[in-house]
């Protein structure tokens, strides 16, 4: 097995077809398709199901090419920091729950490597598919939030997943509304004063359960609620139906607008844990590439930590 064959891999099952990544990897079909031929002879498994309309993992294969992204990203990362090389085109992928300071942060990365060639992929996506993603190598980096109610569950599946939490920051709950809201002049707002308006929230799938929803105090009994798969259709919820969310509090007015504003959220019960920490999750034992801790850099600064 070689370091190339493992970057073959990698790339068809990105493209989705032996001929699409031949072109991108500048190999005749032939030769690519005897390549993954005798690493599936070496290994004793098939790694690919060929049809017509192209190719998927098999589940070998699903399983092997989680280990082949870490394997070749950490080569990536040696040849970074060693040789000064790596690939021209650079590659980073993060996946985040629906922070619009991530998106800002991004952005402030990618402008400072204006000049460079580069592939770069940003998800805002449901709590366990950040995880997942990281864990299988799709993302490099993964933004989430920890709380006294979710703390446990979520570093239990970090830790099956050989991943690890670095703290960002601490936050309170904020309630998050457009300013037209009649609670938005409001200097505290306390569960009795929403009682009646919905409280929206990111559906998290059929899988998803309180310890993955992205609000703190998921737990809590609601008369109303809407649930919303993007931060768009949220915004227009609020605005349309006086609806809110929980959050943290720091939100980036260039992403979201000017028209939204945030407001203190006050537990009637003080022993109601609202604390947020939010951070991100990478790879146990990885090497960060220069861009991951570009983005890090951005974020921290974003944040003020």
């Amino acid at each position: 097995m070689t370091v190339q064959q493992l970057n073959y891999v990698i790339t068809i099952s990105e493209m989705g077809s032996f001929n699409k990544a031949s072109e991108v990897l500048y190999i005749s079909q032939p030769s690519l398709t005897s390549a993954i031929q005798e690493l599936e002879k070496e290994l004793g498994i098939t790694i690919f199901n060929r049809s017509g309309r192209g190719v998927t993992l098999t589940n070998d294969g699903e399983e092997f090419i989680q280990h082949a992204r870490q394997v070749y990203q950490q080569y990536e990362r040696l040849l970074e920091k060693y040789t000064g090389e790596g690939g021209l085109r650079k590659k980073f992928g993060i996946s985040a729950q629906h922070y619009s300071f991530a998106v800002k942060s991004f952005v402030e990365m990618v402008k400072r490597l204006e000049g460079d060639e580069y592939d770069f992929a940003i998800r805002e996506t449901k709590t366990r598919e950040v995880i997942d993603d990281v864990a299988t190598g799709r993302s490099e980096l993964g933004i989430l939030y920890l709380s006294d109610f979710n703390r446990r569950a979520i570093n239990k599946i970090l830790s099956t997943n050989s991943l690890e939490f670095h703290h960002l920051i601490d936050c309170e709950a904020y309630v998050y509304m457009w300013k037209g809201h009649p609670l938005a002049k409001k200097k505290k707002i306390h569960f009795t004063d929403l009682a009646d308006y919905p409280c929206l929230s990111f559906e998290q799938g059929s899988t998803g359960s309180f310890y993955l929803a992205e609000e703190i105090l998921s737990t809590a009994e609601y008369s109303r609620t809407i649930k919303a798969n993007d931060r768009a259709t949220m915004l227009n919820l609020m605005v349309g139906l006086n609806g809110y969310t929980l959050c943290s509090g720091i939100i980036c007015e260039e992403i979201n607008g000017p028209e939204y504003v945030a407001v203190p959220f006050e537990p009637d019960d003080p022993d109601i844990a609202s604390r947020m920490e939010i951070g991100y999750i990478i790879k146990k034992d990885m090497i960060p590439s220069k861009v991951a801790l570009l983005y890090i850099e951005e974020i921290k600064k974003y944040l003020g930590v």
